[in-house]
């Protein structure tokens, strides 16, 4: 999970700084952005914005609908999950051909289409982590996760250190991308190819395991 919330990190400095200055995962913010975008009168900002969310509500709906009828287990995420990550990784594979392709400077058609597929990768792997039950959490969105962890983790002395790990991974993740956008542009959108494959090969590994048995 916190490879996964590394990867989300990656791509909203993608999403935010080198596309339409919306973000892939956080639709809350995008919400915002399309009111301030629509009192503004912003065509191009209410045009971002409708597009991540709608590549975020497909997302979700297409993995939903992948991992439909799933449980995730004590050890292991379902072979679903792993399918949907897996998709999500190939997705933002041809994102970050294509980024690359351009030097990091896409046209506008362009950034609107890979706007879209980035709340795409986005809404597939917040449907992943919701069936994945108790085994896994909200990778692209972290508000409620910080609220949860100062209410009942801070407050309670039950601390759990993987929170802020995930904390730190989205950081980590949004500055290695954010960096390279000024300092090596057409590489920037590899990060989250990178992190995405490196979790779903830790998320596959006790499955493997128990196969060699």
């Amino acid at each position: 999970m916190t490879l996964l919330v590394a990867a989300s990190g990656a791509l909203e400095s993608v999403s935010f700084l080198g596309l339409e200055r919306v973000f892939a995962g956080v639709m809350t913010s995008n919400l915002a952005l399309l009111g301030m975008a629509v009192g503004r009168g912003k065509a191009v900002g209410v045009t971002a914005a409708v597009l991540a969310l709608a590549g975020f509500g497909l997302g979700v709906l297409a993995g939903a609908s992948c991992t439909r009828g799933s449980a995730g287990a004590a050890t292991h995420w379902p072979r679903s999950v792993l399918f949907v990550l897996a998709a999500e990784a190939v997705l933002l594979g041809v994102g970050a051909l294509v980024w690359g392709l351009t030097g990091g400077v896409p046209g506008a058609t362009t950034r609107y289409v890979m706007q879209f597929g980035a709340g795409l990768a986005m809404g597939a792997q917040s449907a992943a982590m919701v069936t994945a039950g108790h085994t896994a959490a909200p990778t692209t969105y972290l508000t409620g996760t910080l609220a949860t962890y100062l209410v009942k983790g801070v407050h309670s002395g039950r601390q759990d250190v993987w929170v802020p790990l995930r904390f730190a991974g989205l950081v980590a993740g949004a500055a290695v991308s954010a960096a390279l956008l000024k300092e090596a542009r057409a590489w920037a959108a590899l990060p989250p190819v990178a992190l995405t494959l490196c979790a779903l090969a830790v998320a596959a590994a006790p499955r493997a395991a128990r196969t060699r048995r």
